[in-house]
């Protein structure tokens, strides 16, 4: 029996030009905090904000992660009502469920092939911060403890979304979709109209 195509999963771009740098420093802040590496002459202080400058960075790119994959999710609900009348049991959860817990082997490979390979966890956080904020608050509305050990509470969040309705998990042997970066998409298009009869 065949897969039902699912519209494509797009991601679009969400770092900023400092995040990169932000990333990297609030990376080495930690493990210097943790005395693995050394402190290099800066402070506790100097070290605990460029932590959390790190950690509220990682906060926001899955942020807009998840609006992406929310998105995509109510595409993919939408798209099976529009073809069968929906689904017993089948709603926005369970295409979550297929991104994070059984994706097709193709999505996989491409998210390895582009340097992920734990999106299982980054796609859960990612659905798990929406559980909870419609926008990105400011970094100063947010608690240190919560910016600190924001993939803690992330985790949970998911966990209770999940749960708050019943849903049947979508499967990748019922359904098949593609992934793509916009820019890639948006080429991909071009191409498609350039070939396109007049």
């Amino acid at each position: 029996m065949p897969r039902k195509k699912l519209p494509p999963l797009i991601l679009h771009p969400f770092a900023d030009a400092a995040g990169p740098v932000k990333l990297a420093e609030g990376s080495r802040a930690g493990l210097a905090l943790s005395g693995i590496l050394p402190a290099e002459e800066e402070d506790a202080e100097v070290l605990e904000r460029k932590l959390l400058e790190g950690r509220y960075c990682e906060l926001s790119m899955l942020f807009y992660l998840g609006k992406d994959v929310l998105r995509w999710m109510d595409q993919c609900a939408e798209a099976l009502e529009r073809a069968q009348g929906g689904g017993e049991g089948t709603r926005a959860e369970s295409f979550g469920a297929l991104l994070i817990e059984d994706p097709p082997a193709a999505v996989t490979e491409k998210l390895h092939a582009w340097g992920v390979s734990e999106h299982k966890t980054i796609f859960a956080r990612a659905l798990g911060l929406h559980a909870v904020f419609d926008e990105l608050p400011e970094r100063t509305r947010l608690s240190r403890e919560f910016v600190r050990h924001y993939h803690r509470f992330a985790d949970q969040m998911f966990v209770c979304r999940q749960q708050l309705f019943p849903f049947l998990p979508a499967s990748s042997d019922e359904f098949d979709f593609e992934i793509y970066a916009s820019n890639e998409y948006s080429q991909m298009l071009e191409r498609e109209w350039g070939e396109a009869p007049n």
